[in-house]
């Protein structure tokens, strides 16, 4: 128990120290993004940080099996440097002991990975849907003053309104020039696509001209209904969307989309104890070698890992890879990688031992 206490109090120091230093390069580079939205106009400055303290979750289930690996490595990788796991198998520890030890702390990660990815992502992600879908009804309706012609659309687009209702949704008497294009219509209204998000501006009894430069010929079309595309959905939102689908609707569905949600929010689950199976024997160095001898090239197993999760799970989403097989190959590769690790040189041992 004692030497329990010991090497989780050894994990879980490094995994404070390399979580902290991950999240904040992760949470830096987000912060900059926001804010350039919102120097932008894109978003209101008042969501921005709220918005990253929801997006808090998806960033720790991402960085939490990382930050294990690399605690393992570092932590055990110490330890051997400094002899001390030698004396510990002088001791009689034995290597399963050890991996049983550090299976404990890893299966308590995996029960907070799994309360994250499950849970508390796809909620942080709706809240966060929410907060952009009032953000969208506000943008350039909430820039309008009425009387005035304003230039919307990064210039190409000068419109005026007559008058403007209090919350900022209908307009009365609009006139737009949008290129060569004039419409003129009685009523203005903002309409928001369930299915692709884009945000349209709806002109209610009205009449559209289209010029055509370098001649006097003129086009006329009167109109009870017309619709003008304000923005579309950016691609941020539209991953956003699926991340914020609870995951009991996810179980059971047919949509692509959705059954590579599912097996990307396990495959989370499943990495923590697959990467301690593949960290624990890599963490074992020669004292003279020291203790990042193995370091870089574990960190790239890991990165190819995780990659190729993304990768496949793209695959899921344009029925090009067959869900049924999915990312759990994947997992069962890396599996069977880490029992190599962790078998091999004792089964090459005894290849040995046998041929003297």
């Amino acid at each position: 128990m004692i030497l329990f206490r010991y090497l989780a109090r050894e994990l879980a120091g490094s995994m404070v120290a390399v979580t902290t230093v991950l999240l904040m390069i992760l949470m830096s580079g987000r912060l900059i993004q926001q804010l350039a939205a919102a120097a932008a106009g894109e978003v209101s400055l008042e969501i921005v940080f709220f918005t990253l303290l929801l997006r808090l979750p998806s960033f720790l289930e991402m960085i939490l099996p990382l930050a294990l690996f690399i605690s393992i490595l570092l932590t055990y990788g110490r330890l051997y440097a400094e002899s001390e796991m030698t004396v510990l198998t002088a001791t009689g520890i034995s290597d399963r002991k050890l991996l049983g030890y550090t299976l404990i702390p890893a299966g308590l990660l995996m029960l907070l990975v799994a309360s994250f990815t499950l849970l508390l992502s796809p909620w942080g992600a709706q809240k966060m849907e929410d907060l952009y879908q009032k953000q969208s009804q506000l943008t350039e309706f909430e820039l309008l003053a009425p009387g005035r012609f304003q230039s919307t659309k990064k210039g190409t687009r000068v419109t005026y309104t007559e008058t403007l209702s209090d919350d900022k949704t209908e307009m009365n008497n609009v006139f737009i020039a949008d290129g060569d294009t004039l419409m003129l219509a009685k009523l203005g209204t903002q309409y928001v696509s369930d299915d692709t998000g884009s945000r349209y501006l709806e002109l209610h009894n009205g009449r559209r001209y289209d010029l055509t430069p370098g001649s006097a010929e003129l086009q006329i079309l009167d109109f009870d209904l017309y619709g003008v595309k304000i923005a579309d959905e950016p691609e941020e939102r539209r991953k956003l969307r699926k991340e914020a689908v609870p995951t009991l609707d996810l179980i059971g569905s047919d949509d692509p989309k959705h059954q590579a949600q599912l097996q990307w929010r396990i495959s989370l689950i499943l990495m923590v104890p697959i990467v301690t199976l593949i960290a624990f024997p890599l963490s074992k160095v020669n004292p003279r070698q020291g203790r990042f001898a193995r370091l870089f090239p574990a960190i790239v197993l890991f990165m190819v890992y995780i990659s190729l999760l993304i990768a496949m799970t793209g695959m899921i989403e344009k029925r090009s890879l067959n869900p049924a097989i999915g990312l759990w190959i994947l997992h069962i590769i890396y599996t069977l990688i880490g029992a190599g690790l962790l078998l091999g040189p004792e089964f090459i041992r005894r290849r040995k031992v046998k041929k003297l």
